[in-house]
């Protein structure tokens, strides 16, 4: 990034510096040196606008700009045969045609561009869609904030590039900025994650300036800019999960992940576990394993504030998570902890021990 930098400052140099000997239309040297200067600083910034745009609007906008031009030499042909004067009105109305056109064809093929199929082209064009795709995960504001998406990171399971919109740095902002406490220390958390991913080697963390200001909510501004990069969204959000499947933007859900990464449990398994609360239903306890599953257990309201031994009964998939049933039997805990059945993964655990 620092070669790119020294580069572009050599590259205005040498254009001030050639404006500045070579005066053209007989200008005074500084003055010359100073419009060489800003026609350096110009290209520099046409230069950065074009990195940000995908190539399906740069190939629209090129062929957009190819029609104007076009049809405005057809259209001052046919002006120059009706009207054989070669005056200046004629000259000048040429001359608006083709800046108009051209600017207008440049317009409505950047517009349009993401309609264009380049992998029927084959070749460099026709790899663009399957890197984009293969590469770039959007992340929202709610899997920053949340924070399991740096562990997962630190594991490995993610490469490729990481989008963070600058939409979404503004929200993390405003909530890191509230005067409630709780949002306050949500936002500043969620800086802090965005922090410590950024310093992960495995991963390129980009930071892109496309906003859609014609759309209010962040979730559909999400959803209309993975549409144009092409790529996934990550979140734990479950409205925008499911109104970006709507949409057709594929989702990676960091909570469905969680789940299929839960134990198995199995009814008739033994488990034990901590009894924290007393539940809804009569003579019921409440516990819950190490990853947040909760475990409803009958016949466990006297045992709170104790760990014992209970038998599974059945497990229940919700959309929010899993729930494990089980039940307390007095009996069990009047059997020896050698003699207790147990769990087929403590069981081979001892057997490999």
């Amino acid at each position: 990034m620092l070669d790119l930098t020294l580069f572009r400052v050599a590259f205005v140099l040498i254009v001030s510096a050639c404006a500045f000997v070579f005066r053209p239309f007989g200008a005074p040297p500084w003055i010359a040196a100073s419009a060489g200067l800003l026609l350096g600083v110009a290209v520099i910034f046409i230069e950065i606008r074009l990195e940000r745009i995908t190539l399906k609007k740069l190939m629209g906008a090129t062929l957009g700009a190819a029609c104007g031009i076009f049809s405005s030499f057809l259209i001052s042909a046919v002006l120059t045969h009706i009207n054989s004067d070669n005056s200046t009105t004629l000259h000048f109305a040429e001359i608006g045609l083709l800046l108009l056109l051209t600017y207008t064809g440049l317009l409505v093929g950047a517009s349009k561009g993401d309609l264009l199929n380049l992998t029927a082209m084959g070749g460099v064009f026709g790899g663009e869609k399957v890197s984009a795709t293969k590469s770039h995960k959007i992340l929202d504001t709610s899997v920053i904030i949340d924070g399991r998406i740096a562990d997962i990171a630190d594991t490995g399971f993610l490469d490729g590039v990481l989008v963070i919109p600058q939409f979404v740095l503004r929200e993390l902002q405003l909530v890191a900025d509230s005067s409630d406490s709780m949002k306050r220390n949500r936002g500043r958390r969620g800086l802090d994650i965005l922090q410590r991913i950024q310093k992960l080697p495995n991963l390129d963390v980009q930071i892109v300036e496309e906003d859609f200001p014609q759309v209010r909510e962040v979730d559909m501004k999400l959803i209309e800019l993975a549409k144009i990069y092409n790529c996934k969204i990550v979140t734990n959000d479950f409205n925008l999960n499911k109104v970006a499947q709507v949409r057709g933007v594929e989702v990676l859900n960091i909570n469905e992940l969680a789940n299929a990464l839960k134990p198995i449990v199995l009814p008739g398994e033994t488990m034990r576990v901590f009894i924290l609360k007393e539940g809804k239903e009569y003579n019921q306890g409440v516990a819950y394993l190490d990853d947040g599953t909760m475990v409803v257990v009958d016949n466990a309201k006297r045992m709170i504030s104790k760990t014992i031994d209970v038998s599974v009964t059945s497990v229940l998939q919700t959309t929010a998570g899993k729930m494990i049933f089980g039940k307390f039997d007095d009996r069990m805990h009047a059997v020896p902890v050698e003699q207790r059945p147990v769990r087929k993964e403590s069981a081979a655990a001892a057997t490999e021990g």
